[in-house]
């Protein structure tokens, strides 16, 4: 005996999803979740730069909050050197952007 549609019947059954279709779904996910960059105003900047220049001159650890399209970033150290040049801050051997700071604070304050 033959099962009747019910419903959506016929379409409920054949439900088809195009690779291309699949692809744009995906890529509209990750475009949803993208986090937007924060601009930081002039007495923020004051607050990272002195944050970054007393991790450097006293050895400090510093926690900075770093923009990243997926994912919240923090980057957690002693801030080695700062390349104005390059707009750029070496921690614990590696390069960050520095317009990539959205935030500082020292450790133990």
């Amino acid at each position: 005996m033959a099962k009747k549609l019910s419903g959506n019947g016929f379409w409920e059954s054949s439900r088809m999803m195009l690779p291309e279709h699949k692809a744009r779904i995906i890529e509209l996910a990750h475009e949803q979740k993208k986090r937007q960059r924060i601009e930081l105003d002039e007495q923020e900047w004051e607050d990272v730069s002195r944050a970054v220049a007393q991790s450097m001159q006293q050895r400090q650890p510093v926690k900075l909050r770093m923009f990243h399209e997926l994912e919240e970033l923090e980057v957690f150290g002693v801030v080695d050197r700062v390349d104005q040049l390059r707009g750029r801050f070496m921690v614990d051997g590696e390069w960050f952007a520095i317009q990539d700071i959205e935030g500082a604070s020292i450790e133990g304050n």
